[in-house]
């Protein structure tokens, strides 16, 4: 088996998601287009497309102008019922290619926090891997509406769009499942701006919040990603 995963930004963890495939023994060939504007093609056989996040914003065509040839890419593997994972940004994106609406700085979560499962997300084979609710790493500040034809599969107190699947096998997840206890550490130490940001206290909090949820959102996130990897 053969997975594309796009990057959107340096740098950038797969997390328990890179865990998953390893185990699987999948082989991932990497993207880089905010770097050089190249993305996969289906042509070259791919069983499925994982697109990561980035600091960009999913509308950020001037800047990032494979944005929309993205969108359709994953729009178009979806409905060739192609495994597609779109994580934070990524969600964004796919919601976009299957006509969703994104709204801009409307949304802003960061830290642990909770994933409460939708009656459609309990009986999901890839969601209900995690259990009914379970904590993840958030990090964003936009959102987007239902796509058409979408099921949403996981809501948040703050958030109501976490998580939904389109068709056979085609999810979006706004939250960072991937995200584990390395890659987080990572994040706050490398990203310490744009971190203080999002949350003034975080240096101060980050420690005791990682003791109390890192482990369970760790578990939580590789069950997702492993499960994914079977709809392979």
């Amino acid at each position: 088996m053969r997975v594309a995963v796009v990057h959107n930004i340096d740098p950038s963890d797969m997390g328990q998601v890179g865990v998953a495939l390893t185990e699987a023994g999948v082989e991932v060939v990497e993207y880089h287009p905010h770097r050089d504007g190249v993305l996969p093609t289906l042509a070259e056989g791919f069983d499925g497309l994982a697109v990561l996040g980035g600091e960009q914003s999913a509308l950020d065509d001037d800047r990032h102008p494979y944005l929309p040839a993205l969108a359709a890419l994953m729009a178009e593997a979806a409905a060739g019922a192609r495994a597609v994972l779109g994580i934070c940004l990524g969600s964004q994106v796919l919601a976009r290619g299957l006509g969703g609406e994104n709204s801009l700085g409307t949304a802003p979560e960061f830290g642990w926090t909770e994933i409460g499962l939708t009656e459609a997300g309990r009986a999901d084979p890839v969601l209900s891997a995690a259990g009914p609710s379970f904590r993840s790493f958030e990090w964003h500040s936009d959102t987007f509406t239902l796509p058409p034809g979408a099921e949403r599969l996981a809501t948040g107190q703050v958030v109501p769009m976490q998580a939904y699947r389109w068709g056979r096998a085609a999810y979006g997840m706004q939250f960072h499942f991937e995200a584990n206890r390395s890659v987080v550490r990572a994040w706050t130490e490398g990203f310490a701006g744009a971190v203080a940001r999002m949350r003034p206290d975080w240096t101060d909090r980050y420690p005791d919040e990682e003791a109390a949820h890192g482990a369970a959102a760790d578990a939580a996130g590789l069950a997702i990603a492993r499960a994914w990897v079977r709809r392979l």
